[in-house]
């Protein structure tokens, strides 16, 4: 049975991440490699809403692959969460003679895929890009091993500082549903106590175990937070909370926020996203749809977007109990 499909669009919605350039620069070669047309869609789905395209070919891709952030760009888009703003985007496409479409994204990039091919029986294929690393499908998602590489660096770099003053930091990491980021930094940089949505340590637990960090004779500490962790309503209430109950220690809070997103992508995220942006447009050309690309047991493997969606990533429980010995 011939291929039907001649044309496909890659775009990038939602947060950014280290690697999207690359997946895009993947995409857009293994079409060129398949002689079929592809085409940039920039702003993520109000891009497509509007008609915002450009074709690409394999020079337009040059020089991207050690960039960080997106060259299409990114956005929210509230119109396309609306059957009319989904029909304009559809008209758009067909317009263009698009036959299918490749969305590097997360979660709510994932859904308005899954809707749209719902509504229209359009070939979608995801590809996870979010730092956080909370997409079921995947050991690995875009940007998740750079981000790790930059807090690890941060926590370094905060640990030289702690030891000359003698001073506890709480480091707030991002990962608002997910503590894979404070996790395996945490025990990277040789963290005190890591703070995760998944664990609920307790105010009184935590205070327990700085006393006997400090009764073991250490003049300083790192406490590793994910954004998410729900034991304080804020990393600078954990601070006054310690300052009222352990006033021995002289309590900073350094929130690294959104450096941790961009900077240019490690060499596992390179290779990575160049995987998956291969397996994507292979997976349409044989006639696949709504699957997320992903990896396991260093495999790249497919995996229905309604699962990905739906189902949720765990988190590892053999490093829960290595931070703790390691905590000693």
């Amino acid at each position: 049975m011939p291929n039907k499909i001649k044309k496909i669009a890659v775009l990038t919605s939602g947060g950014d991440s280290p690697g999207m350039n690359a997946a895009i620069r993947s995409v857009v070669r293994t079409c060129a490699y398949n002689n079929i047309g592809c085409v940039g869609i920039y702003r993520g789905y109000q891009g497509m809403i509007e008609g915002d395209f450009e074709e690409m070919g394999p020079r337009s891709v040059n020089n991207i692959i050690n960039k960080g952030g997106t060259v299409l760009k990114s956005a929210r888009s509230m119109e396309f969460k609306t059957p009319e703003g989904r029909k304009k985007a559809h008209a758009h496409l067909l317009k263009e003679g698009i036959d299918a479409l490749v969305v590097i994204g997360g979660d709510g990039t994932f859904t308005g895929g899954l809707v749209f091919n719902t509504e229209f029986g359009f070939p979608i294929i995801g590809i996870p890009g979010t730092i956080d690393n909370d997409i079921y499908g995947t050991t690995h998602t875009l940007g998740y091993d750079t981000a790790l590489n930059t807090v690890v660096d941060c926590i370094d770099k905060i640990r030289d500082t702690a030891s000359s003053h003698n001073r506890l930091f709480f480091v707030e990491v991002m990962g608002r549903d997910a503590g894979h980021i404070a996790l395996n930094a945490g025990i990277a940089g040789g963290a005190e106590e890591i703070l995760i949505p998944e664990e609920d340590l307790g105010l009184d637990r935590l205070l327990e175990s700085l006393q006997k960090s400090k009764a073991s004779g250490k003049s300083s500490s790192i406490v590793v937070i994910a954004e998410g962790d729900k034991i304080g309503k804020s990393v600078f209430e954990l601070k006054d909370y310690v300052d009222a109950n352990l006033p021995e220690y002289d309590v900073r809070v350094s929130v690294l926020g959104h450096m941790q997103r961009g900077g240019s992508p490690s060499c596992f995220d390179r290779v990575l996203a160049s995987r998956l942006g291969v397996r994507a447009v292979e997976a349409l050309l044989e006639g696949k749809s709504n699957y997320m690309v992903g990896l396991q047991n260093d495999k790249v493997v497919l995996t229905p977007l309604e699962q990905a969606i739906k189902s949720k990533s765990e988190i590892d429980r053999e490093l829960l109990r290595v931070s703790e010995i390691m905590s000693t």
